[in-house]
């Protein structure tokens, strides 16, 4: 079932426009104009081979956001009496988006397509499960999700956009993945993972391989 975080990005990301429109055999969250907007919540593999066939005739802005504060609500059942409200300690940040754009991988960067990142604070409903059918089963499930606010959002539109969420020192010709992960204070394997997209994307392009690792510098 649709979240109400997802109905709320379609209306707000439509504003005059239509939602839920059919075009050929794809059903479109929302057309603004003569852009098509989707709205991916979840994994973006799971649009992958959409966007693919749209962007080949069409300008298309996929709305992916990254949840940076999440509002914990217990209740007892769905629409009952809230018995606990507070804030996850867990943050989320824009860097989380290198581990979605792994499977974007030729599809981004495109002429026709905007990647836009709203950073958001949401509301989780969470309910007793009812039976645990797993042993790694939580002993409760997530009734719905919606919309706090919108920090800000971020517009991609090349490989050096990607680039530039790393803010990486301008003193860094050249760097490894070791460099990254010091620069964005992430583990080593986040590096790599952030490296491979930017290789991928076009954004650096490998130099030289070391004992230590493998050499990137910034694309011309």
């Amino acid at each position: 079932m649709e979240s109400s975080l997802h109905q709320q990005l379609k209306q707000h990301y439509a504003g005059d426009g239509a939602t839920e429109v059919t075009l050929g055999d794809f059903r479109i969250d929302a057309i603004r104009s003569d852009e098509l907007i989707e709205v991916q919540c979840a994994s973006l593999s799971a649009i992958r081979k959409k966007c693919d066939k749209l962007l080949k005739r069409h300008r298309l802005r996929v709305v992916k956001p990254v949840v940076i504060r999440t509002r914990i609500v217990k209740c007892k059942r769905v629409g009952g009496a809230v018995t606990s409200r507070r804030l996850s300690p867990k943050r989320g940040s824009i860097l989380d988006l290198f581990e979605e754009m792994i499977y974007f991988n030729g599809i981004f960067p495109h002429p026709n397509l905007v990647l836009e990142v709203p950073l958001l604070n949401v509301e989780q409903i969470r309910v007793p499960r009812k039976k645990k059918s797993r042993w790694w089963h939580k002993d409760y499930r997530v009734a719905d999700v919606s919309l706090e606010s919108i920090e800000r959002s971020i517009e991609l539109r090349e490989a050096r956009d990607l680039l530039r969420l790393l803010d990486l020192p301008q003193r860094l010709d050249r760097f490894d993945t070791a460099e990254i992960a010091k620069a964005i204070d992430r583990p080593r394997w986040f590096a790599q993972q952030a490296a491979y997209v930017l290789r991928k994307t076009g954004a650096i392009e490998q130099v030289e391989r070391k004992r230590s690792g493998v050499i990137y510098q910034r694309a011309a």
